[in-house]
């Protein structure tokens, strides 16, 4: 029995799906959208773990190392987890220091990463919601903020500065250029309970995706895997306490901590004022095109 023949209709169908899908492909191409993205680390590959152990206010209690079976869970080996307490003479006279847990995951290249954050962590390992979440605005000391003058127009009167620690940074008063929308960092915080240990615990978080701030993962999707770039990362911040009674009062304990650490923060992530200027990375050429096999054009 001889294969059927192939009509004019099949060839006709045929050449019309293949000028489609060339043309799909230029015009991907000609408008610069970017369906694959690339891994971007911070400058010299600094990971988080390289943030201060103490600044003026805050010191170290402890830093916990995950278990392999967390780490896998949580999806990135770029992460911190650090117990900081209050100094002493940081806390009203009479008061008991406070503590503050901060975790810090770093992801970048992935378009199909779900963030993992505390209403599924902290549920798995025995703990219960209470009440909603709510977001709450982070103050930030913004005494040594200056308007960063040294950017592109269409960045001009976005950008702020901060200077890291003179006396615990590892580079002492460097000006670190800080994420659009600093003014109101928003922070989404939740109560939770252990029933059996008769614990409360307030933990909220935020993330910084491609040089912006959000607190939900539809952000991070619109913010990191904007069609127009070539690279993708986000870095979830989580602060959590179990000395908070309330949501005011973990962003209080919150917009403390970071006041001091945001510079250093950034530090280990992108400028991304420099990728969207093509200044970072600087062999970002090549990995496009070896990645999508298409010349860039700049």
């Amino acid at each position: 029995m001889s294969a059927p023949r192939l009509g004019p209709a099949f060839w006709i169908a045929a050449a019309i799906l293949f000028v489609s899908a060339a043309g799909l492909n230029a015009a991907i191409s000609a408008l610069r959208i970017h369906l694959r993205k690339l891994p971007i680390e911070a400058p010299g590959g600094r990971k988080v773990q390289a943030i201060p152990a103490e600044t003026a206010s805050w010191k170290r209690l402890m830093d916990i190392v995950e278990k392999p079976e967390i780490v896998t869970t949580l999806g990135t080996e770029n992460y911190l987890t650090r117990v900081f307490v209050q100094k002493p003479d940081a806390v009203t006279a009479g008061e008991r220091p406070k503590r503050a847990d901060l975790h810090l995951a770093y992801y970048t290249g992935s378009i199909d990463t779900v963030p993992h954050v505390p209403e599924r962590c902290m549920v798995g390992g025995g703990w219960s919601i209470v009440g909603d979440s709510v977001e709450v605005g982070i103050a930030l000391d913004r005494s040594d903020w200056r308007e960063d003058r040294l950017v592109p127009a269409a960045f001009a009167g976005r950008v702020w500065t901060a200077r890291t620690s003179l006396q615990f940074s590892d580079e002492p008063g460097r000006r670190v250029r800080l994420p659009k929308g600093s003014e109101r960092v928003p922070m989404r915080i939740t109560e939770f309970a252990d029933g059996k240990a008769g614990r409360r615990m307030f933990a909220g978080y935020f993330f910084l995706a491609n040089g912006g701030l959000t607190s939900s993962a539809e952000g991070v999707r619109q913010l990191a895997f904007d069609l127009r770039t070539d690279y993708a990362y986000y870095l979830k911040v989580q602060v959590s306490s179990p000395d908070a009674d309330s949501p005011a009062s973990l962003a209080d304990l919150a917009g403390s901590l970071l006041s001091e650490l945001l510079p250093e923060v950034m530090r280990c992530v992108p400028d991304w004022v420099a990728v969207e200027s093509g200044q970072y990375p600087l062999d970002r050429s090549a990995a496009v095109e070896a990645s999508t096999g298409l010349k860039r054009r700049e």
